[in-house]
């Protein structure tokens, strides 16, 4: 599974670029104040739209043109993976279908998939696209939480196969949580959770990290250290507790 590290990191500039080296990053089209320091660091990174920040900040609509002409300048870079599709959440299926529809753009291009949504719209997406994203809405309860994994279990019970494997890639927003990706087969992963938290983790435990990068590398390396299944397997979960029967 790759694990991709939202940015920006917080703290010095060398800061940044000792945890990002090596890493697999996300680069939002609303926060692009390390674009330089990911192509020169990492190891590969992907393009977020923004659609989540736009959301739960300013409102609105993505600037798809604006998006665009983003995405084809970046992802010129070798190390450049994929981009997600500009989509709106909490919007219709088909205001997201129309989206896909017009999105052009020839690099290689993952589509949304809202988790409240019908399993057979990740179906269609599944035989269109080699690789799809999950993402939450506000009809889901936190990710990780006991209603959560309930709606999970059972979309997964539905668009997985009799061996528990999934029709195409799936790309977890937001689910850089060892605790959730530990029990889903997915191919890569994404959060601001190292950016995030770095600094309240250098304050703490025993052994207070010196310098910031140091509490990003704490979460990260945790992170890290765990990978997704193969396959989905819902009665892995009951036996952790995580589900009841």
């Amino acid at each position: 599974m790759i694990k991709y590290h939202g940015t920006p990191i917080g703290g010095a500039k060398l800061d940044s670029i000792k945890f990002l080296n090596g890493r697999h990053a996300l680069i939002s089209f609303a926060h692009q104040q390390q674009v330089s320091e990911v192509l020169e660091c990492c190891e590969s990174f992907c393009l977020d739209n923004g659609a989540f920040t736009i959301w739960k900040t300013t409102g609105g609509l993505i600037d798809v043109k604006g998006y665009k002409k983003w995405v084809e300048n970046i992802g010129r870079h070798p190390a450049f993976d994929f981009c997600l599709i500009p989509d709106v959440i909490g919007g219709t299926e088909k205001e997201n279908d129309d989206l896909l529809d017009e999105w052009d753009c020839r690099l290689p291009s993952v589509p949304v998939f809202h988790l409240s949504e019908s399993p057979d719209r990740f179906f269609r997406l599944a035989d269109k696209y080699p690789k799809v994203a999950f993402g939450s809405t506000d009809k889901w309860a936190r990710n990780g939480s006991k209603e959560w994994w309930k709606n999970m279990a059972d979309f997964m019970d539905t668009v997985t196969d009799s061996d528990g494997f999934l029709p195409c890639k799936v790309h977890g927003l937001r689910m850089l949580d060892c605790k959730i990706f530990e029990y889903l087969p997915l191919h890569s992963g994404d959060s601001t959770n190292a950016a995030v938290n770095g600094s309240r983790l250098m304050k703490e435990g025993p052994l207070p990290a010196v310098h910031r990068w140091q509490g990003n590398e704490r979460i990260a390396q945790k992170i890290e250290a765990f990978q997704s299944p193969p396959v989905w397997n819902r009665e892995r979960l009951i036996e952790d507790g995580v589900l009841e029967k």
